[in-house]
């Protein structure tokens, strides 16, 4: 199909050109004098990112279920007990994964689209007197149905009841796009991918680790060798990996956190809220709802739009694909069928986003969804008109004329 695909999935995320021009090196030597100047960069660059004042992060060759499982397997045992809300395909995933890894899981059963139950993780921990309970498992940012977990509530909940779990987070699909405040939320786990906010490849799994997770490591019983913390840190205070490291995309995580940190964080969330709300303002106009059951939990990398119960969700994916070129993320386990998703993350701005919503629009009434063709699209050009941080400048009549005159002598 002529044009270039329209990427609007929940990751992986669009790619900006500057990126793709900096993984495109020729292979080095791993373990030469000049790798580290690479690698020794990237390490405190990513602790600003995550919000984090003291502590480690660890870079692994893998995705975010790598990741996932670096962060349970170094820091827990066999048998001990953890506690995790399910609200969602990926806190499923992950719970899943605790369990095969021989954790005990006390799950939290929540309605999708809700977020975590803050109250209700305060009640059991509050209840667990003998501190069975070891971590507390939060997936900050569920995609599967657009909600986004309230992570300073949850600490406040596990500090009134006095209660040492660690905590959890799954930052997969909110660092780098959301706000994320690991010291202040005394986070003791969080772990992401390269493929979302940091707006790479699929490809590296990144853990940041409290000093209070790294000294449970050192008694954790959990099986781990790929995955190993202990690994890592003996190599990584020279800027090395214990093995081969994915080159290209370090070069790659050096060009994303330069961009990051360059437009400032604080105005890359700005961005990412403004963005997402001038969707919500679009889904509004269509006269649909999200998933998100609360305004507190409304995600800003991802919408996912509930359909009218005689449309399948799934159809829309389709038509959008293949008719349109554009790709829109299904609804997953649960909400099959039920919604589509819209992602708004990584590298993006409002004339993308219009051409996604264009196309969205163009899909739904492929399919028989009753709306007004531009009411969307307008509604989003509306809000983004509203509230653009950029300060007007009117032009003087006398400059048009001048380069109007201008433009006339050179053609002349």
């Amino acid at each position: 199909m002529a044009g270039r695909n329209f990427l609007f999935v929940p990751g992986p995320t669009n790619i900006p050109d500057r990126i793709l021009r900096s993984m495109t090196v020729a292979m080095e030597d791993h373990r030469s004098s000049k790798f580290p100047e690479l690698t020794r960069s990237l390490f405190p660059d990513l602790m600003r990112v995550f919000g984090c004042e003291q502590g480690q992060v660890f870079i692994f060759p893998t995705t975010g279920t790598g990741a996932w499982e670096a962060a349970l397997a170094n820091t827990l045992s066999p048998g001990e007990r953890v506690l995790a809300p399910r609200f969602g395909q990926f806190s499923h995933l992950w719970i899943e994964m605790m369990q095969r890894l021989g954790l005990q899981v006390e799950v939290i059963e929540c309605e999708w689209g809700e977020g975590a139950p803050e109250a209700e993780i305060g009640r059991i921990l509050r209840a667990d007197d003998a501190h069975r309970i070891r971590g507390v498992m939060i997936v900050h940012n569920e995609t599967a149905t657009g909600v986004t977990s309230d992570l300073a509530a949850v600490r406040r909940a596990m500090d009134e009841a006095r209660h040492p779990a660690l905590l959890y987070a799954d930052a997969v699909s909110s660092l780098g796009s959301i706000e994320f405040r690991m010291s202040e939320w005394r986070v003791d786990l969080a772990v992401t991918g390269s493929q979302k906010g940091l707006m790479l490849p699929a490809g590296l799994g990144i853990v940041c680790a409290s000093p209070k997770a790294l000294a449970a490591a050192k008694d954790a019983k959990c099986a781990r060798a790929f995955f190993s913390f202990a690994d890592m840190q003996r190599t990584n205070g020279e800027g090395y990996f214990p093995y081969t490291p994915n080159l290209p995309l370090l070069y790659g995580l050096r060009e994303s956190l330069d961009m990051l940190l360059a437009e400032g964080l604080a105005n890359v969330f700005a961005r990412h809220n403004r963005l997402a709300s001038g969707v919500r303002e679009a889904v509004a106009a269509w006269g649909l709802g999200l998933c998100c059951k609360e305004l507190r939990w409304r995600s800003d990398t991802v919408s996912a739009v509930t359909m009218p119960p005689e449309i399948n969700g799934a159809h829309v994916v389709d038509v959008a694909f293949r008719r349109y070129n554009l790709a829109l993320g299904a609804g997953l386990a649960k909400v099959a069928g039920k919604v589509f998703r819209i992602g708004h993350l990584g590298d993006l701005n409002e004339l993308m986003l219009l051409g996604a919503l264009a196309g969205t629009e163009m899909a739904m009434a492929d399919v028989g969804v009753k709306i007004e063709p531009g009411s969307g699209v307008g509604a989003a050009q509306a809000y983004w008109r509203r509230t653009d941080p950029v300060p007007k400048k009117r032009v003087a009549r006398s400059e048009v004329l001048y380069a109007s005159h201008s433009a006339g002598s050179i053609n002349a």
